[in-house]
């Protein structure tokens, strides 16, 4: 299956094959969306995104009919419930109906509904940790109608924050040995969503989305130089900014960044029990900033890396890997969609 994500800067995809030491990348894409035709991970263009997803299916082997895409935003909510151990997974259905009419603020008729069975329950051992997820329908039908218009067909619709950790698995060879027993938080900063993904022990434990990202860092340059939104975000990339920026406009956009990182660590721990988490991992379009990682060292007492997958178990021809290092950080959504193909998932 091809994991696509779909963001509001751009739509990425990528395809992976499993290999004997890990995963090797078989074909990529990141073509730019119109600017607002995603926002607040809702799709407001629909035609926008099949045009991107038109380019993508260009880029992909003839053989590929799967993608794997993900819902995230203010249509999903997901939730850890407490269940019989006993219960059959017809049982288990019955029941997580009557749970989520209590749960959720819409109207079930408009809603799809799915659960996963976690871990035996720590306080009890009689019950079951269940991960309740729900999303509104029409978030989900827009991205199987936008795959469907390229013949690709929709196998798996993924919780966003659970495709990032997910995606963890590529860099534990990144972090000092004996990581994959401790909390990671992975921070994907994209152009207007952070996404935060706590894994311990290869599991998903704690999801949250911050409405920030590095669409502000360019509307700070744009307002600050006088420059119009194209400009600012021509010159972000190219690194074509006056010799103040690092105090004008960086320095502040990295503050604010600090202190959004800072409050979801905060929820975690208070809900976790935890005094602090053990690694943190930026990836996203933004995580490149200047000086980012060595900031969130020094300021939260966190090891902070860049994700560098490559540095881990994840693979390419040497073109394609040279082509990627410098973006690479930047796929770990659509990485953790297209892992999908080598777990189970029930139909």
């Amino acid at each position: 299956m091809v994991g696509i994500d779909i963001g509001s800067h751009e739509v990425k995809a990528i395809l992976l094959s499993k290999t004997a030491d890990g995963y090797k990348i078989l074909s990529h894409a990141a073509v730019p969306i119109k600017k607002g035709a995603v926002n607040d991970h809702d799709i407001r263009d629909a035609d926008s995104v099949v045009e991107c997803l038109r380019h993508i299916k260009r880029t992909l082997p003839k053989s590929v009919k799967y993608a794997a895409v993900s819902v995230s935003g203010s249509a999903v909510m997901t939730k850890v419930i407490y269940m019989d151990a006993s219960l059959s997974e017809e049982e288990m259905e019955a029941q997580i109906e009557i749970e989520a009419d209590n749960l959720i603020p819409y109207s079930l008729d408009e809603v799809s509904i799915d659960f996963e069975t976690l871990s035996a329950n720590g306080t009890d051992p009689t019950k079951v940790n269940v991960l309740l997820s729900a999303c509104r329908t029409d978030n989900i039908d827009v991205r199987v109608d936008a795959l469907d218009s390229v013949e690709l067909e929709a196998k798996v619709v993924d919780v966003e924050g659970y495709a990032l950790g997910r995606s963890a698995e590529l860099i534990l060879a990144q972090l000092p040995e004996g990581a994959k027993y401790k909390a990671v938080v992975m921070v994907d900063i994209g152009a207007n969503m952070t996404t935060f993904s706590v894994v311990e022990s290869g599991e998903t434990t704690f999801i949250r989305e911050q409405a920030f990202g590095g669409e502000q860092f360019t509307q700070s340059i744009s307002s600050f130089y006088g420059m119009t939104y194209e400009q600012a975000e021509k010159s972000k990339i190219e690194g074509d900014l006056p010799r103040n920026y690092m105090f004008e406009v960086l320095s502040p956009f990295q503050t604010q960044l600090l202190q959004q990182i800072k409050r979801t660590l905060q929820i975690y721990c208070t809900s976790s029990g935890k005094d602090k988490v053990d690694y943190l991992v930026l990836c996203g379009g933004t995580s490149k900033l200047e000086g980012m990682a060595n900031l969130l060292t020094n300021e939260l007492g966190v090891h902070t890396i860049i994700a560098d997958p490559f540095q881990g178990c994840l693979h390419a021809e040497e073109s394609v890997k040279s082509a990627l290092q410098p973006s690479i950080s930047k796929y770990m959504i659509a990485c953790g969609l297209a892992l999908r193909s080598y777990g189970q998932w029930r139909t």
